[in-house]
């Protein structure tokens, strides 16, 4: 005689009791991706506005981070700075990105410069909360690119991060955002 194992009629009654509760069967959840096969919105798309907001909240709230926000927009990283972390963002004011040569950001925000735009965006993230105030002259710090960045500590105790200089921090739920005076460009191989 081939006997019943203990646990299926208990996984049996325990899935009917909890189909009960809930008021009988779930009902499918409609997509709410744009189109067919693309998945809806991400972690950026929680509205949460008790908490203190994550390192793109706090650049989507910036007047001076416009530029910033597009950029991340247009490689769809927005999700990515949205989760846990925790990071922290080095992120060039709107002056900083008008600074660049003529034509540097129309050419990539380009769909063939995508992987460009990328690396670039990923030279400004560090994975960790690295206050500027507790660098130390000479300090590198690899970047989410895997490129090293270098901080230069002034005598009068202002910070460089390679040739970009700090001008505040915002901390975030998910980390820090540092504000910087240009933008950091990684080294070429």
């Amino acid at each position: 005689m081939k006997r019943t194992p203990l646990y299926a009629p208990v996984a049996a009654f325990l899935t009917i009791l909890l189909l009960a509760a809930c008021g009988g069967a779930a009902e499918p959840v409609a997509a709410t991706g744009s189109g067919a096969g693309e998945p809806g919105p991400g972690q950026s798309a929680v509205v949460d506005e008790k908490s203190v907001p994550n390192v793109v909240g706090i650049a989507v709230n910036s007047p001076d981070h416009k530029t910033l926000v597009a950029a991340v927009l247009h490689v769809k990283y927005q999700d990515v700075l949205a989760n846990a972390g925790p990071f922290t963002v080095y992120a060039p004011t709107d002056a900083a990105f008008a600074a660049l040569p003529a034509g540097t950001l129309d050419e990539l925000l380009k769909p063939e410069n995508k992987e460009k735009l990328q690396d670039i965006l990923e030279y400004h993230v560090a994975v960790g909360v690295f206050q500027p105030d507790k660098m130390t002259n000479g300090r590198k710090l690899n970047m989410a690119n895997l490129k090293d960045t270098k901080f230069t500590v002034g005598e009068d105790g202002s910070v460089m991060v390679n040739d970009a200089k700090v001008l505040g921090t915002a901390p975030a739920s998910n980390g820090l955002v540092v504000v910087i005076d240009k933008v950091l460009l990684p080294p070429t191989e």
